[in-house]
């Protein structure tokens, strides 16, 4: 009897703990530093604020394809962004900025692989904590179907 009861408590702890977490996925695709700065790097760090003063946890991927393939290059200027002046000048604190997200605010960030070829870009030429999953429509098509909200960056 009292392994049952402790098992239904542990369930409802975990059912409460799931009603206290909001999840968003955000498509990235924008190539413009400006939006990727003020709608991903700051827009995080104070969704993720305001859920935690509201007692909730705020889980966030970020799916990337499209222009957004530069912010996530071990070393741009051996890449196509090579000639993307403004990148390479704020890359070296732009790149603390997204690991900082990965590390201390557990932000996934999902890659798409199809489009990587596209962009002359390999799996060595990617961040470490970035995931290559197959394509951008089934990052956003699974993490739909676990409840997260949709927000486009173009």
């Amino acid at each position: 009897m009292k392994k049952t009861l402790f098992i239904l408590l542990l369930l409802m702890g975990f059912l409460e703990a799931q009603e206290h977490t909001a999840k968003v996925v955000y498509d990235l695709t924008t190539k413009n530093m400006a939006d990727f700065e003020r709608k991903i790097l700051k827009a995080v760090v104070a969704n993720k604020s305001y859920y935690e003063s509201k007692l909730k946890a705020l889980e966030v991927a970020v799916v990337i394809h499209g222009g957004s393939y530069r912010y996530f290059t071990v070393d741009p200027s051996k890449t196509e962004y090579r000639t993307d002046k403004a990148l390479l000048q704020n890359y070296s604190n732009l790149k603390k900025r997204i690991r900082s997200m990965s590390e201390t605010y557990n932000v996934e960030f999902l890659m798409c692989g199809a489009g990587m070829p596209k962009h002359g870009l390999q799996a060595k030429d990617i961040v470490n904590y970035v995931k290559i999953i197959p394509n951008a429509n089934i990052g956003l098509i699974d993490r739909q179907n676990e409840g997260y909200a949709y927000i486009p960056i173009q």
